[in-house]
């Protein structure tokens, strides 16, 4: 279980999310928004963020440590090795969330990091070139927007590489999550980090 604590400094209700939830609060108040670099890193942001898709992220944050565990720390040489009996195994696995595409394009995008190093480029630059020159932080929930110019950029560019189920909407839920844009909303403590 990942050791991160909330901030006790925080008080929850000027949070701009988090809830009542201690996990959530730590994954607010100690990583979302701050900045995530390294090809393995990212991977397992963009995997997760894949996996959340149509679902709540609390539900794959709760889960996030066993998804690290049967997913090997998220190392795209092993995921990328995986087998169509490493998909059934982990198609058993209640301790994530057993979504066969999502599985598979899992394993798919792993081939799609190795192939990209391979060519010698890095899942890092890819990503970070696409960090907006400006952004205007939200004011209010109405203000947050599930996608951007660089997020179908991103998206766009992830595709041409192979890579599979990472729309605009998730690239711009990873741009948010590792640090890209810090869209903390006006007023919660953690917006001026």
């Amino acid at each position: 279980m990942d050791k991160t604590l909330p901030d006790p400094t925080i008080d929850p209700v000027v949070r701009c999310f988090g809830g009542d939830s201690p996990l959530y609060q730590a994954y607010h108040d100690n990583e979302w928004g701050v900045p995530v670099h390294g090809d393995t890193e990212l991977f397992e942001r963009l995997s997760l963020e894949a996996f959340s898709s149509g679902l709540s992220w609390f539900i794959v944050l709760r889960k996030r440590d066993h998804f690290r565990e049967v997913f090997h720390g998220f190392d795209p040489g092993v995921v990328g090795s995986f087998t169509e009996s490493d998909v059934d195994r982990l198609m058993q696995d209640a301790g994530i969330v057993r979504n066969r595409p999502k599985i598979e394009a899992t394993i798919s995008n792993a081939q799609a990091v190795l192939a990209l190093q391979a060519s010698g480029g890095s899942l890092d630059q890819l990503i970070w070139d696409h960090q907006p020159a400006q952004h205007q932080r939200p004011r209010s929930f109405a203000d947050y927007q599930s996608k951007t110019p660089e997020s179908i950029a991103l998206a766009k560019a992830l595709k041409k590489l192979g890579f599979r189920w990472l729309g605009p909407t998730t690239c711009y839920a990873t741009m948010q999550a590792c640090g890209l844009v810090n869209d903390h909303m006006v007023g919660c403590p953690r917006a001026a980090v």
